[in-house]
């Protein structure tokens, strides 16, 4: 089976054990793109807690934008490394604006998939993991985003090489499964590694995907020898 055989029937697999998953409901892009800065190096509540803070303090993004940096640090405490995502996600509102005139990314609907994913890497801080969830979940658009479970359960399952860095996963993975399976594999993938695929102590006992998985049939004829 070839990888990107043994990628759709991972998809399929998934699908089987967990269905077909539904986040929660799509936020604009702008917010997305704040909301998933927010969101790295942290855990969703704490992202949330963060992004409310944020929204209630500060009325429009223009206002985050032109506030005083220690007043959206201060906001956005819950999230943890405020004092470098306060000056990031204002230095970002202000190179889109310098850009765009306009605080708004809804022109990147109509831009070619590659071409708004290059687009938002060219701020700090942005990397093809948050570029690609303001893609797929608040755009529609084409896109794989990485984290460290599916970085986690890829390596696992020998999707990818072991050398491979998180970076260039997202162009791999993104040419191994479909495009019309990234929105339900990510989700999928991430559950997996939550619940089941674990970094210290995998339950491979009762995970779904152990015919397809180097990791299992690796440690199964290491206990048989």
């Amino acid at each position: 089976m070839d990888l990107k055989d043994r990628a759709r029937a991972v998809h399929e697999k998934l699908l089987e054990a967990y269905g077909h998953p539904e986040w929660r409901n799509p936020l604009p892009p702008l917010d997305e793109l704040v909301s998933t800065i927010l969101s790295q190096n942290t855990n969703d509540n704490n992202r949330d807690r963060a992004f409310q803070a944020l929204r209630q303090r500060f009325p429009t993004w223009e206002a985050v934008r032109d506030a005083d940096e220690q007043a959206v640090i201060d906001a956005i405490r819950p999230a943890g490394l405020a004092n470098q995502k306060g000056p990031r996600i204002q230095n970002v509102l202000r190179e889109i604006t310098h850009q765009r005139g306009e605080l708004s990314l809804d022109f990147l609907r109509t831009m070619p998939d590659s071409e708004a994913l290059d687009w938002l890497m060219t701020f700090k801080g942005v990397g093809p993991k948050t570029a690609s969830i303001v893609l797929l979940f608040s755009l529609g658009k084409p896109a794989f985003p990485v984290d460290t479970h599916i970085y986690r359960v890829s390596g696992r399952l020998g999707l990818r090489p072991d050398h491979m860095n998180a970076d260039q996963a997202h162009t791999h993975l993104g040419n191994l499964f479909p495009p019309e399976s990234y929105y339900a594999a990510h989700l999928n993938l991430i559950r997996l590694g939550r619940e089941v695929c674990q970094a210290r102590r995998p339950n491979c006992p009762v995970c779904p995907l152990q015919e397809l998985c180097d990791y299992f049939s690796k440690t199964r004829l290491e206990g048989s020898a």
